[in-house]
C-alpha cells in the first residue's frame, strides 16, 4: 500500500472512529485499514491511535498528525488537478466549497453557466458552514471557496473576486406588528454559522438577550420564519423570493441590514481550471456592472498584489474582452 493510501485510511479512521466503517468508505478489506495505521505507527515512532470500547480514537500525536494528513493529501490532490489541467484546462477538475446561502442561492447559477460553457469540466461543490468550507480551504481539499471574509490567520489565501450580500431581519407579516427585537424569538442556524455568529453579536451589541430557537439549516431557519416561528437574520439572497411574495417582510432593526459581502477565494497558487471558473465568474457572471449590484462579482478593489512569481495566470484571464491579467488581490 503506498503512503498515500495509508494516509488516507488513518484520516477516514480519524473521521469515522471505526475500522469496519473506514474500510467500507474506502472499500478495501478492514484488515487493510489496519495494516495501514499500523504502518504509519511504526513510521512516526509513536502511537496514534487507540482502543475505546469496541472502536478507537486518535491520541494526542494522532490528532496532530491527522491534521497534517488531510493537508498532505489536499496538496497532492491540488497538485495532480493543476498538473493534469494543465494540459487541457477544459478537462480539468475544480473542488469548490460554499457557504450554505451561497451554495443554495448564489453558485447555482455560476455553476450552470459555467458547465454549459465547459461541459468536460469535473466541477465538484461541497456546501457546508463557514467553519466547514474555511477548514477545507486550510487543508487544501477545496479550489475555491464562496463565502464570507476569510477568516484571520488563514495563510496564502487571495480574494479573487466579490459580489455585493446583505444581511436583512425578516419575519412573517404575522409578527410584523408586535416585532419586538429583544422580546421576538430569533431563529437561529446551527453551530459553526458566520450568519449565526453575527445574529448574536448584533443581539449583544444592542445588549438584547431575547428568546432564541437554534435550527438545522438554513432552509429551515427560512421556512421557520415564513411560517411565524420568529425572526431572523439572514442573507437577502436566501429570501428574496419570499419577500417578493410577501410571505416575510423586513423589519427594522438598529444597523441592519448589515453589508457582508461574498468573497471568492483561493490558494495563491491556482490551476488553470480554476482560473477559468474565476474568469466565468468576473467576466460571464454579471462581473461588468462596476459596483457588484444585481448579483454581479467584481474584481477586489484593493491593489496590493500577493501573487506569488510562480503563480500561474490564465491566457483567457489576460486576454479575454480585453481584460488586463488578472492579478490577485488580498
Amino acid at each position: 500500500m503506498t503512503t498515500t493510501a495509508r494516509l488516507r485510511a488513518f484520516v477516514a479512521l480519524a473521521e469515522t472512529g471505526s475500522v469496519k466503517v473506514a474500510a467500507q468508505r474506502l472499500v478495501v478489506t478492514e484488515s487493510a485499514v489496519s495494516a495501514a495505521v499500523a504502518a504509519l505507527t511504526r513510521e512516526v515512532g509513536v502511537p496514534l491511535v487507540e482502543r475505546v470500547g469496541r472502536g478507537v480514537c486518535l491520541t494526542p500525536s494522532g490528532q496532530t498528525y491527522a491534521g497534517y494528513a488531510r493537508t498532505i493529501l489536499g496538496l497532492h490532490d491540488e497538485a495532480l488537478t493543476a498538473a493534469r489541467g494543465d494540459v487541457d484546462p477544459e478537462r480539468g477538475r475544480v473542488r469548490v466549497a460554499a457557504v450554505t446561502t451561497a451554495g443554495e442561492h448564489v453558485m447555482p447559477a455560476v455553476i450552470a453557466g459555467f458547465l454549459t460553457r465547459y461541459p468536460a469540466v469535473d466541477l465538484r461543490l461541497e456546501v457546508g458552514t463557514s467553519e466547514r468550507v474555511w477548514g477545507l480551504l486550510a487543508a487544501h481539499q477545496a479550489d475555491l471557496v464562496v463565502a464570507g471574509r476569510p477568516p484571520h490567520g488563514l495563510d496564502d489565501v487571495v480574494t479573487r473576486a466579490v459580489r455585493a450580500n446583505e444581511l436583512v431581519a425578516v419575519v412573517a407579516p404575522g409578527l410584523a406588528e408586535d416585532f419586538d427585537p429583544g422580546r421576538t424569538t430569533w431563529l437561529l442556524r446551527e453551530a459553526g454559522s458566520g450568519t449565526r455568529v453575527t445574529c448574536e453579536a448584533l443581539l449583544a451589541g444592542r445588549q438584547l438577550d431575547p428568546p432564541r430557537l437554534t435550527l438545522g439549516s438554513n432552509g429551515a431557519v427560512v421556512a421557520g420564519a415564513v411560517t411565524g416561528l420568529g425572526a431572523t437574520l439572514v442573507s437577502r439572497d436566501a429570501v428574496a423570493p419570499h419577500l417578493a411574495a410577501g410571505e416575510l417582510v423586513e423589519v427594522a432593526v438598529p444597523d441592519t441590514p448589515l453589508r457582508r459581502p461574498w468573497h471568492a477565494v483561493t490558494h495563491t497558487r491556482t490551476s488553470a481550471t480554476t482560473t477559468l471558473l474565476l474568469d466565468h465568474l468576473l467576466y460571464d457572471g454579471g462581473g461588468d456592472d462596476g459596483d457588484g449590484a444585481a448579483g454581479g462579482w467584481r474584481a477586489p478593489r484593493s491593489t496590493s498584489p500577493t501573487r506569488s512569481p510562480n503563480s500561474p495566470v490564465s491566457p483567457a484571464l489576460s486576454t479575454r474582452r480585453g481584460a488586463k491579467p488578472a492579478t490577485p488581490h488580498a
